[in-house]
């Protein structure tokens, strides 16, 4: 019983450490704003073209940002649940019938 939590943990900390190493970028207008991200929700950068500030101002800068951002940290939710949930797939394959009881 404690075999499996410990191993359930380190398995856990695995994923964390996976994460932390998979970049996601976000594209919007075109590529004129890129935002980019770990899986582990930790923005790394933040691109914008000078051009798209000239062109559309400071209001719409902001507004663009968040929904970069927004996707970005989407992706990175969907990246570490479909990690965690292969781990966990990977755990319960071990215990006979209850392995489908998540969802495959």
């Amino acid at each position: 019983m404690f075999d499996k939590i410990f191993e359930a943990q380190q398995k856990a900390e695995e994923v964390k450490k996976r994460l932390e190493t998979i970049s996601l970028t976000s594209e919007v207008e075109n590529g004129a704003i890129k935002v980019t991200a770990t899986a582990s929700k930790k923005i790394t950068s933040v691109e914008i073209d000078d051009n798209f500030i000239n062109e559309n101002g400071k209001e719409a800068l902001e507004e663009i940002l968040v929904i970069a951002i927004n996707k970005v940290l989407e992706q990175a939710e969907n990246v570490a649940q479909s990690e965690m949930a292969a781990v966990t797939q990977q755990m319960l394959g071990g215990i006979g019938g209850l392995g489908g009881m998540f969802g495959k």
